[in-house]
């Protein structure tokens, strides 16, 4: 594997030290930060969050973190991976407390979860996810496999964008991908061995966009 340098974003509401423990346990090599310029010099990022969709992106405006992540994944084309929150930013806009707008990477909306069955909200605990088992980042990972979950909003996007969904009174976006952007909607650092492979699959990717540069077959 590469020596490969992936950045944790860290702009005050993420999950950082669970997603660069199980980085740790992979034997990865991360760096958490919020500045510029190690953006600028990481091989990929990874965007956790935990919390309100307004107040997460006036921490990453404030850093001046939303410029450069545009630089970063739109532009150079790093590989990007978004956790829960981190999914939910990339959205033109959501109506947690408020109206926002979003990165406006994928064309999509955050709204409100309403599950069917008087299902509780926020959606907390574990939940099967079904998943295209061709899609590179859930190789080697069991059809039906449970991931954690901990929402009160999702996502609603374009279905050619949608690599995974879960059933919580109703069909939910769980995973998306567009080129270099993954993203889902539950943790895989705290969903145990299957988190941990979707992680592996992550770092394999990395591996992978870095070897193509490097022999400038991209």
């Amino acid at each position: 594997m590469s020596d490969k340098k992936i950045v944790i974003i860290d702009y005050g509401m993420g999950n950082v030290g669970s997603v660069a423990a199980a980085i740790d346990y992979l034997q990865g090599n991360y760096l958490i930060s919020n500045k510029r310029k190690d953006l600028a010099g990481a091989d990929a990022l990874i965007l956790p969050g935990v919390g309100a969709f307004g107040a997460a992106i006036e921490n990453l405006q404030d850093l001046g973190l939303v410029e450069e992540l545009n630089q970063q994944v739109l532009m150079n084309k790093k590989p990007f991976f978004g956790i829960c929150l981190g999914m939910q930013l990339l959205a033109l806009d959501s109506v947690e407390q408020g109206y926002h707008r979003g990165f406006g990477w994928i064309e999509g909306h955050v709204i409100a979860l309403k599950p069917e069955k008087k299902l509780r909200v926020p959606h907390v605990g574990w939940n099967n996810v079904n998943f295209d088992r061709s899609n590179l980042f859930f190789q080697r990972i069991d059809e039906g496999a449970h991931f954690y979950f901990d929402h009160s909003f999702c996502l609603a996007c374009k279905e050619d964008l949608i690599i995974a969904t879960c059933d919580y009174g109703g069909t939910c976006v769980a995973a998306i991908q567009k080129e270099n952007i993954f993203a889902v909607q539950f943790h895989p650092e705290k969903s145990q061995r299957n988190g941990l492979k979707m992680i592996r699959n992550f770092l394999n990717y990395i591996d992978a966009q870095i070897e193509c540069r490097q022999d400038q077959v991209c």
